[in-house]
């Protein structure tokens, strides 16, 4: 359970580390989900990467990732999470606070999420990156200031994708390092699981989103 919040706020540090392919071990494979991790230079918190197939089109997943109040529903231990500004219709800044369990400190994080797709490949990719400013440090709460989350959404055929996470972050503060990757992939898990359920209400299903080709 530490290493919810890195299901929320994850990917970063550098994105060719985290990206490339070399050095990933696998950690567990549940019904078609698929964990991998891999030492992060300089750091006792290990890279995750999970990949899966999703039954849903690309407008599905993307309206879900960008329906960032629903987060509590679908990522463990998100106490809540709030939209600060719309830039545009595919870049938006958030806030999130993630609960853990006493006597730790709960985190919380601002994210600059932004959608990209590839007009050829139809391929979606959607980087949160971590940024400073926009909402004050809160007593109590630890401020996860290097952090961010890459989903990679490849169309397979006709409402099916394929996604690849890739996650490594710093949560800041005191929390076990051993603890924490021990629950790194059950975690992401039960954050996919939930996603698939969510993905199938009428909301998300029904979900036409004018800047993302099918």
């Amino acid at each position: 359970m530490f290493k919810a919040f890195l299901l929320i706020a994850a990917f970063c540090f550098n994105p060719d580390f985290v990206s490339a392919q070399a050095d990933w071990k696998p950690a567990t494979n549940e019904k078609g989900i698929k964990v991998f991790v891999k030492n992060v230079p300089e750091s006792r918190i290990k890279a995750l990467k999970l990949e899966c197939e999703l039954e849903a089109g690309l407008a599905q997943v993307v309206a879900l990732l960008l329906d960032v109040s629903s987060s509590d529903k679908w990522i463990p231990h998100t106490k809540s999470c709030v939209m600060i500004r719309q830039i545009s219709p595919r870049e938006l800044i958030y806030y999130t606070e993630v609960s853990l369990p006493w006597p730790l400190y709960n985190r919380d994080f601002v994210s600059h999420m932004r959608i990209f797709q590839d007009p050829l490949t139809k391929v979606v990719t959607v980087d949160a990156p971590t940024m400073a400013g926009e909402v004050a440090p809160k007593k109590g709460i630890v401020r996860v200031n290097q952090s961010g989350g890459r989903w990679v959404l490849t169309p397979l055929k006709k409402e099916r994708v394929k996604l690849d996470y890739t996650l490594v972050a710093d949560p800041g503060g005191i929390i076990p390092a051993p603890l924490v990757n021990y629950f790194a992939s059950q975690e992401a898990i039960e954050s996919v699981k939930n996603m698939k359920k969510l993905l199938q209400l009428a909301k998300y299903r029904n979900a036409d989103i004018p800047f993302i080709l099918k």
